[in-house]
């Protein structure tokens, strides 16, 4: 730890707060939200970069997880998460699409605006908001409290907490903190990291016309097995984005080098940028439509799927989810099947599906995210207690804010109660998350996952 060379003591108190959230992805801007519900505590969100959303902003602009995957679909998460859309539906950024291999429908929307969005409900619920800043050390803890050390243009900063929820993505406050964690990798292939890259000037009527994802598909097995353009992988998804005429893509991977290596991290960066461009090529010489496209954007980093996984006080496990158990202390639901890109034992890229049986959904305990070493803190996000497996089904972005809901409501809880992270009331959390109508019980109706049937599903 750094603290082992610097003196930290000279190094001044920018604030104190109630709730510190470490990491504005979508776990920790709903967590944030959720945390600042009830008007009773103060609540600081801090983010490295200079805007929020993490991986909803930074690679991605689909939400998956809201509903299940199958011919009868249900949507399975509700509150904070739901304001999100419903702000993105107020002006038309969203529309619903089918999933390429069928994981379910996913909410495209458009992540420019989205960053606007996650802004806009932060600042108006009073949350202390800090971008440009870095964790890079977590004191000792004295009077109940957190010290968490911070990297700004303006130095070195500390920010003291009586609750920390970490989503980082990274779990480097659990990190700091000296909490147990898996890594991933040391067990199992870690998945592979992934440039997203979007392009414009497609004619995307042309390409439904030739045979849309299906002659897509054909035609990249044939350039894969012949070597012709160099392709990382058979498959790959190309997508419609809000904007009219781009298309978004998940078909980069890069295989055997670490997240949290910046060496690794480094090559990787270029190794997605080389592929990002291999795949323009393929695309404007090879599928109808796209002609006259090129890109427009690459993924703000690569994005990572993942790299430490905090051991809490319960881990969720590949079983859990295959047996669809939806324990009393349940504080989220999901349908997802496990979604694994990784390294074939061939050698080959390939990415390995198992789908929840018979359209099946489980229940996520509270216990999975609380560090099993901690008194005042959470983890959310895809640094959350679970095996690689569950991991590979639960890291969708509907579930991790999901997780970020329950932790936010959890520190209200945690603070009203005066009680550690780990003995919080859980039917008192579930009440909680059920009066901002979160869904904790598999519903009955069939969603309606049309195009623009996102508003019918509250009807």
């Amino acid at each position: 730890m750094i603290s082992e060379i610097f003196n930290f003591n000279v190094i001044p108190v920018l604030f104190e707060t109630d709730i510190l959230v470490i990491g504005a992805g979508s776990a920790g801007c709903v967590a944030a939200l959720a945390a600042a519900e009830s008007g009773k505590y103060d609540v600081a969100l801090v983010e490295r970069y200079g805007f929020p959303g993490g991986t909803s902003t930074q690679m991605l602009d689909t939400f998956y997880g809201f509903f299940t995957p199958g011919e009868m679909p249900r949507k399975i998460v509700g509150g904070i998460p739901d304001r999100i859309v419903n702000e993105l539906n107020a002006t038309g950024d969203i529309f619903l699409r089918p999933n390429t291999y069928g994981a379910g429908t996913g909410v495209n929307y458009n992540p420019e605006r989205l960053k606007y969005v996650w802004d806009k409900l932060i600042v108006e619920a009073g949350i202390n908001y800090l971008l440009h800043t870095t964790l890079i050390e977590v004191l000792s803890e004295e009077n109940e409290r957190s010290t968490c050390v911070f990297w700004t243009k303006g130095g070195f900063y500390k920010i003291i907490a009586k609750r920390v929820i970490d989503a980082s993505g990274d779990a480097d406050f659990s990190y700091l903190s000296d909490y147990g964690f898996e890594l991933a990798g040391e067990n199992e292939p870690a998945q592979s990291l992934t440039t997203t890259f979007r392009m414009s000037n497609v004619d995307l009527g042309l390409f439904e016309k030739a045979g849309g994802r299906k002659m897509l598909k054909e035609k990249m097995h044939v350039s894969f097995e012949s070597g012709k353009h160099n392709l990382p992988r058979k498959d790959g998804s190309v997508h419609e984005m809000c904007q009219t005429g781009c298309v978004s893509t998940v078909a980069v991977k890069v295989t055997d080098l670490k997240g949290l290596d910046a060496r690794d991290l480094t090559l990787a960066e270029i190794e997605g940028r080389r592929q990002s461009y291999t795949y323009e090529d393929f695309f404007r010489e090879e599928i109808p439509g796209f002609e006259g496209s090129k890109i427009i954007g690459l993924s703000n980093q690569i994005g990572v799927r993942e790299t430490r996984r905090v051991y809490g006080l319960e881990r969720l496990t590949k079983e859990h989810c295959m047996q669809r158990k939806v324990p009393e202390d349940s504080i989220f639901l999901c349908g997802a099947p496990i979604e694994d890109h990784r390294k074939g034992d061939n050698g080959e890229d390939e990415t390995y599906w198992q789908y929840i049986p018979n359209d099946g959904v489980y229940g996520v305990s509270y216990g999975t995210i609380v560090p099993k070493d901690s008194k005042r803190s959470w983890v959310v996000g895809r640094c959350f207690s679970a095996t690689h497996d569950a991991h590979a089904s639960c890291r969708s972005m509907a579930q991790t804010m999901s997780m970020g809901q329950a932790a936010g409501l959890a520190a209200n809880l945690s603070l009203d109660d005066d009680t550690g992270s780990d003995a919080v009331d859980t039917n008192k959390l579930r009440t909680a998350l059920l009066e901002i109508n979160t869904v904790l019980e598999v519903p009955h109706n069939l969603a309606d996952t049309s195009r623009n049937g996102w508003s019918n599903n509250f009807k």
